[in-house]
C-alpha cells in the first residue's frame, strides 16, 4: 500500500490554511533537494543521504537572508550556527545529513559555493556553511562514511521549488527512526495574509527522536497502541534528534525569527517529545523577505520588518507550531518500512492501527 500524507486521511492540524503544496517549498524561492543512498554489499548496508534547503534561487552568499537558530536541547553536532546567531544571516544552503557525514557534506556545500562564486576564499572573504545532523546508526553503516562531498553538491543541484517536497525515507531521512517507527523527512506550511498579500511559513523536519509509548497525534495517546510494532533497541540513553528548518517570506529580522523558532518547539512537544537528555533538538529559521548584500554600497542599510504588537506576530507563532507538528506527522506517515545495518528492521507507522484509533477518539469527542 502506498504511503499517504497525514492530511490525506482527512485530518488537519490547526485552523490556518496551508500553502498550495503544504510544504516548505510554498515559500517563494525556497527549493529542496535530496540525494538518497540505499545500497547493500557483503559487508554493509547504506541507508543514509543528504538534504539541501536553498533559501532562494540566487547566490545566497552574495544575497544573504535574515536567520536565527534556537536550541531546544543541544545534544547535536552542527556547523555554522555560531555565526548565524552572531550576525543574524544565513549565506549558504542549509544542509542535513547523518552525524558522521557533517564534515563531508559541509565540504561539498563549500565546493559548490566556491564553484559558483570565485570570490569566496579570496577577496570576498570566507563563507559560513550551515549543516545539521541526526544519528542514523541503527539502520545505516554510519562508520563507513558513505556520504561524500559529491553527494552534497548533487543534493543542491537537485533542489527544486514550487512543488511538493519528497518525504519519508529519502535524503537525510533515509535511515532515521521516529517514535520507534520509520521516520525521516516531513514538511508542511501555513499561509498568512497581511495587508492583502499572502505570505507563507514553511517547515521541513528531519525526525529521529522519541520513544514509541510517547507518540501523540492530535492530542491522542497513539503510542500506547504501537508498542508491538515499534523498535526500541539500539538507542540507550541517546534518544535521537530532530532538526527543524523553518523558512518564511514574512519580512523579519533575526530577533523576530528566533522568537518564531521557539514556537516550533511547541509543535514538537504536541507530538509527544519531551526533548530527552540525548536528543539534539535544533531549529534553524530564515526569512528571504529580508535580504542583505554581501558588499552593500552604503554604510547604512534599511529593512522592513513585521510589526510586533499586532495580531500577525502571534499568527506567525501559531503557524510555526502547527506546521512543525504536521511536518512531523508527515515524516511518519510517508516513511516506508526499512531493513538495514546488521539485520535491523524498522516498521513504518501502522496506519491500520492509528487511523481507527484516531477516528474513534474524534467520534467520542464530537
Amino acid at each position: 500500500m502506498s504511503r499517504k500524507r497525514f492530511r490525506d486521511y482527512g485530518f488537519a492540524v490547526g485552523k490556518l490554511p496551508t500553502g498550495k503544496h503544504n510544504s516548505i517549498s510554498d515559500v517563494p524561492g525556497v527549493a529542496v533537494g535530496h540525494v538518497t543512498l540505499h545500497t547493500d554489499t557483503q559487508d554493509n548496508s547504506v541507508r543514509t543521504g543528504v538534504t539541501a534547503i536553498l533559501p532562494h534561487g540566487g547566490n545566497v552568499f552574495r544575497e544573504k537572508v535574515a536567520a536565527a537558530s534556537y536550541v531546544i536541547n543541544g545534544f547535536g553536532k552542527t556547523t555554522g550556527l555560531v555565526q548565524v546567531n552572531e550576525l543574524g544571516t544565513v549565506e549558504s544552503p542549509i544542509m542535513l545529513t547523518n552525524t558522521f557525514s557533517v564534515p563531508a557534506v559541509t565540504e561539498g556545500a563549500l565546493q559548490y559555493m566556491m564553484e559558483m562564486d570565485a570570490g569566496i576564499g579570496e577577496q570576498a572573504g570566507s563563507i559560513n556553511i550551515v549543516t545539521g545532523e541526526c544519528n542514523d546508526r541503527l539502520l545505516n553503516d554510519m562508520r563507513g562514511l558513505h556520504v561524500r562531498p559529491k553527494h552534497a553538491k548533487e543534493a543542491i543541484r537537485q533542489a527544486a521549488g514550487d512543488r511538493p517536497v519528497a518525504e519519508g525515507a529519502v535524503g537525510a531521512g533515509t535511515g532515521m527512526v521516529c517514535f520507534g517507527c520509520k521516520g525521516g523527512i516531513g514538511s508542511s506550511s501555513r499561509r498568512i495574509t497581511m495587508s492583502g498579500k499572502d505570505y507563507h511559513i514553511g517547515v521541513l523536519v528531519l525526525t529521529n527522536f522519541g520513544r514509541a509509548e510517547d507518540l501523540t497525534i492530535l492530542g491522542q495517546p497513539v503510542g500506547a497502541h504501537l508498542r508491538d510494532k515499534a523498535v526500541e533497541r539500539g538507542r540507550g540513553n541517546n534518544d535521537g534528534s530532530i532538526i527543524i528548518v523553518l523558512g518564511t517570506d514574512v519580512p523579519m529580522d533575526a530577533r523576530q525569527l528566533r522568537r518564531v523558532a521557539k514556537r516550533a518547539g511547541i509543535g514538537l512537544a504536541r507530538t509527544g517529545s519531551i526533548a530527552h537528555h540525548g536528543s539534539g533538538d535544533i531549529v534553524i529559521a530564515f526569512s528571504n523577505g529580508n535580504r542583505f548584500q554581501h558588499e552593500p554600497e552604503a554604510d547604512l542599510v534599511s529593512s522592513t520588518i513585521l510589526r510586533e504588537d499586532g495580531p500577525l506576530m502571534s499568527e506567525c507563532f501559531r503557524a510555526a507550531a502547527d506546521a512543525t507538528e504536521e511536518a512531523i506527522y508527515n515524516s511518519l506517515f510517508m516513511a516506508e518500512s526499512t531493513r538495514g545495518h546488521n539485520g535491523s528492521e524498522v516498521q513504518a507507522l501502522s496506519v491500520e492501527i492509528v487511523l481507527p484509533f484516531l477516528n474513534n477518539m474524534q467520534g467520542k469527542q464530537s
